[in-house]
Parts: C-alpha cells; structure tokens; sequence
C-alpha cells in the first residue's frame, strides 16, 4: 500500500514555523491582518472562512471579518474591496468564492491591490508567477510543493501530469512544475475535459495532480507502479451517513493506493496545506508592507 502523506502534519509543521514570523512582526509593532470577504452562495463557503479567522487568530494574526448580503449590489462589494485597498492596517484581502451570479468574479480579482492579493489570483501576480518570479504562489499549488518537499519527493526531471486546467490550481501548478527553480524543473503535461486517452497520460506520471472536481475520476487503473498521487478533489456525493454525504477526492483513494508510492487523503491532505499557505502569503504581504524582514519557512 502507497505511504499516505499527512497534510495535516506537514501543515502544523510550517504553522509552527510561521509562529516565530508573526513573532518578528508584531515585535516591530507590524501585527499581520487579513481582511475575508464573504458574499458567497455555497453554504460551505461560511465554514471555509471560519476556519481561515481560526487559524489567524492562532498564529496572532488579526482578521477581519466582512460578511455582505448575497442580493448586495456588486457596486457595494467593490467599494468594500476599494476600502480595504486604501486601509494602511490591512495587509492581505482574500474575497471567497464563489460570488453571486450578478458579480464579475474577474472583476473582484482585478479590483484587489497586487500588493494584498495573497490568493496570488490577480493578473499582475500570474504574470510575474509565468515569468519565474512570483510574489505570491496561489495557496494550493504552494501547498502541494510544500508536501512534495517535505516527503522528499524530487521533482527535477520527472513527469509531472496535472489533470484540471483551473485558474486556482490547475495552470498555476502546471507553471510552477516547469519553472528553473526548487520544487519546479519537471516535464509536465496538463489535462483536461478535452484530453484523449486520459489514462494513458495519467499512467506516465510520477507525479499525479487531480485537480478536476470530478469525484473519483482517477482510480487504480490509471496509476502508474510508484507514482506519487495528490487529490486536491474535495466532492460531496450521497452516502448513507447521517449527514447524507460523504466527502471524496479526485481520486478513487481505495484502488489507487494500491498502486502509489505516496497519496494524499481527502479530508486531511492538500486542504490544510491550502490554509497554512495563506497564512504563509499574509505574513509575506505584511513583511514587504511594512520592510520588516522576516524568515518564511
């Protein structure tokens, strides 16, 4: 059976390590503070935020919490994110998503300053992501290399197969798998809805990205012998629980560890990686803000 890689652990590790940053920050007087936006339809979307003020407030970050009614103009949104732009106490601004229908998503992301833009969405920091020189690496893509190095997984000269070409995870896990640089140097190959023969491509990798949002799309047959497998699925589907549901990745976890060398679980692998890194890009937003160095994990 594949070694089941805990991103759980691997998270508190660099939580434990970005204590001593916020430490350094708030010793010059410079308190890190992430401002959420919340004007999301998805029910889930309220407990993602929960848990991010959580970890904030764990660390000693500040967090400031700003709730909208879903029927809000988008005009009132925007000038919210303007506010906060133009507030010198706040460092980083993450809007979750989804927003209503009403609202151009592309809009909110191009209206965040670059400088507090720590989800890294905003076209000016993709630009500099694809260029090989990011500010802010998105949270999920981070997260997996971050995993990958702490489970002493190489990439340099391997194959890297990413299936999703998502703007979150997908593109920019794609960009940092090819960049010259640690955690980077792998030949990669992005697939998609449109992708033909899917399974013969995704039996090439040594390393296996789901990242479609197609519950347990990737199962055993199409894992190669030893690969490494990260599932950034999270999918509700019916189960006879009490809650009618259960949770499940990209990835048929059961039939594909018996074929990996390593995988992540869903709950309890990327999504966790995905917190700490946003905690990661806050205390980084604060420290190129504020010209207070600090020594980021």
């Amino acid at each position: 059976m594949a070694e089941r890689i805990d991103g759980n652990a691997v998270a508190e590790d660099i939580r434990a390590d970005l204590r001593s940053c916020v430490e350094t920050l708030t010793a010059a007087n410079e308190t890190p503070t992430l401002a959420t936006v919340l004007m999301s339809p998805d029910p889930a979307s309220e407990t993602y935020v929960a848990m991010k003020q959580n970890d904030c407030e764990e660390l000693g970050i500040d967090a400031l919490d700003i709730e909208l009614p879903l029927d809000a103009p988008a005009a009132e949104l925007f000038e919210t994110i303007d506010e906060l732009n133009a507030d010198e106490s706040v460092n980083a601004i993450l809007v979750q998503s989804p927003v209503p229908d009403h609202v151009d998503y592309r809009e909110v992301i191009e209206r965040i300053d670059p400088v507090k833009d720590v989800d890294g969405f905003h076209p000016e920091n993709i630009g500099k992501l694809v260029a090989g020189y990011p500010v802010y690496k998105p949270c999920t893509p981070h997260g997996i290399q971050k995993l990958l190095e702490a489970t002493d997984i190489e990439t340099a000269g391997k194959e890297a197969v990413v299936v999703g070409r998502s703007r979150i995870v997908g593109k920019p896990m794609a960009n940092l798998f090819i960049q010259k640089a640690t955690g980077g140097n792998a030949t990669t190959t992005v697939c998609h809805s449109r992708t033909e023969n899917l399974a013969e491509k995704t039996r090439e990798a040594d390393i296996l990205v789901a990242a479609a949002g197609v519950p347990e799309l990737i199962d055993g047959s199409m894992v190669g012998e030893g690969a490494t497998v990260i599932d950034v699925g999270i999918n509700r589907v019916d189960a006879d629980t009490d809650k009618g549901y259960k949770l499940v990745g990209d990835v048929e976890f059961a039939s594909a560890s018996e074929k990996a060398g390593a995988i992540t679980p869903v709950p309890g692998g990327v999504g966790p990686m995905t917190r700490a890194m946003l905690l990661y890009n806050t205390i980084k937003a604060t420290s190129l803000q504020t010209g207070v160095d600090v020594t980021l994990p």
